[in-house]
């Protein structure tokens, strides 16, 4: 029996398992913006060396979604008005023109890869547990970028995407009143694309992203100052 084509394990995967883990529980909501990240109690719950942890860490820094803070530690991210305003405006103007061009393509691949982003999105709602609505959301967002066939716009998105889906989070978390509130949002751009409408699906897109991001910067506006722990 030939071992050559199992490779080793590297640190580097562990690194990226590591990364990714910390990102879903943090998106997930389990803690709250500002929430303290206790390096001990993380390590030991994911079996890894504090240094790996920390290496985990750092990249959801560069990423946008934790903040370290010196002599007290890591935290999750708390989104600012000011946060919320440029993430959606940036947000919007790749989402409207991704929309027009995913909503103008025509070759059955790519149909069938938005239906499925699409009904993906309306089931996980339909279950209605939070964390997986907006995890299903963002990759209904992400897959119409995808669909876009615009490669340097989807590079652009992937530098803000975490960000996006920590903004998709707290929305679907403390802003939405339901399930069907979440799916209202939607219908309009799902409808535009699925009726290949570019001109509508850029404008439905450009509108979702406006008006989510008016009413979490209100939400913001009347919340106490983020309690670090």
């Amino acid at each position: 029996m030939s071992l050559d084509k199992l490779r080793p394990i590297s640190r580097q995967s562990t690194e990226t398992l590591v990364t990714d883990n910390l990102r879903d529980f943090i998106l997930s909501g389990e803690i709250a913006p500002g929430g303290r990240l206790t390096e001990i109690a993380l390590a030991d719950q994911l079996g890894v060396a504090r240094s790996t942890l920390r290496m985990g860490l750092h990249r959801l820094a560069a990423e946008g979604i934790v903040v370290q803070t010196p002599y007290t530690g890591w935290h999750v991210a708390s989104l600012s008005a000011a946060d919320v305003w440029e993430i959606w405006t940036l947000r919007g103007s790749l989402e409207s023109l991704a929309s027009r061009l995913a909503a103008e393509r025509t070759q059955p691949e790519i149909r069938a890869q938005l239906d499925a982003a699409f009904d993906a999105f309306l089931g996980a709602c339909e279950r209605g547990v939070v964390h997986e609505m907006s995890k299903a959301d963002f990759a209904m967002h992400r897959a119409i970028v995808d669909c876009s066939g615009h490669r340097r716009l989807a590079a652009q998105y992937r530098l803000v995407e975490q960000q996006v889906r920590l903004f998709i989070a707290t929305s679907n978390t403390h802003v939405a009143t339901g399930p069907d509130d979440i799916i209202a949002q939607h219908m309009p751009l799902i409808g535009a694309i699925r009726a290949r409408d570019g001109e509508a699906a850029a404008k439905a897109a450009w509108e979702h992203d406006a008006t989510e991001g008016a009413r979490l910067m209100d939400w913001i506006a009347r919340q106490p100052p983020p309690k670090v722990e």
